[in-house]
């Protein structure tokens, strides 16, 4: 079972890297209006959140930290550096100066705002040697990570119901990250972590 889940959110994060590749860069379809108006920034945030979607999991792969602890360290790296620093900034840019109304700006903006924090928080506990505290706020930052997923599955299945657009947009500015970080706390975090240390990375 645990198998299966890794290898339906691989298969989700691979449909979500293609399909953002073909609306955004492949296509030859005008974007929307309020990202046209920004295309520094939304390419910017695609390609860092890419960066982040495929290094993530990797990131707790045991096999990979134990057998290849340099490349482990050089991914982490590029996914904290690369996905998260970037790609949050550029999330908080875009989220800032998105479409909707204050309700939509302030769920994407948190997500972004937590989104870095997370991996800063993830990035010290490293340098300290804290690994219980690094996979702890590593599992909630990949959770939000996994909003990129979980904002495509929610919006066409909320559209599909009949809920209307702006309000299916509001919600899912919202449902897209938080019960991914509830879900994140309630199961891969709650069990007591036991204080290690380790060299910095």
């Amino acid at each position: 079972m645990k198998n299966t889940g890794r290898i339906v959110m691989y298969l989700l994060i691979l449909v979500v890297v293609a399909v953002s590749l073909h609306k955004y860069v492949f296509s030859a379809q005008p974007v929307p209006p309020n990202f046209a108006a920004r295309p520094i920034g939304l390419y910017t945030h695609i390609f860092a959140a890419i960066v982040a979607l495929l290094l993530g999991p990797l990131q707790f792969s045991t096999r990979l930290r134990q057998r290849h602890r340099q490349l482990h360290r050089w991914t982490g790296r590029a996914y904290l550096g690369i996905g998260i620093l970037i790609g949050g900034l550029s999330g908080l840019y875009m989220a800032l100066t998105s479409w909707g109304g204050p309700l939509v700006k302030t769920g994407f903006a948190c997500l972004a705002l937590l989104w870095l924090y997370t991996g800063f928080k993830a990035y010290s506990a490293i340098r300290a040697g804290d690994i219980a505290q690094h996979r702890a706020y590593m599992v909630r930052n990949f959770s939000l990570t996994l909003a990129a997923v979980t904002l495509r599955i929610y919006l066409p299945v909320l559209m599909m119901s009949g809920v209307e657009f702006d309000t299916t947009y509001t919600l899912v500015a919202w449902l897209s990250w938080v019960p991914n970080l509830l879900l994140a706390e309630m199961v891969w975090n709650r069990r007591p972590s036991v204080q290690v240390r380790a060299p910095m990375a």
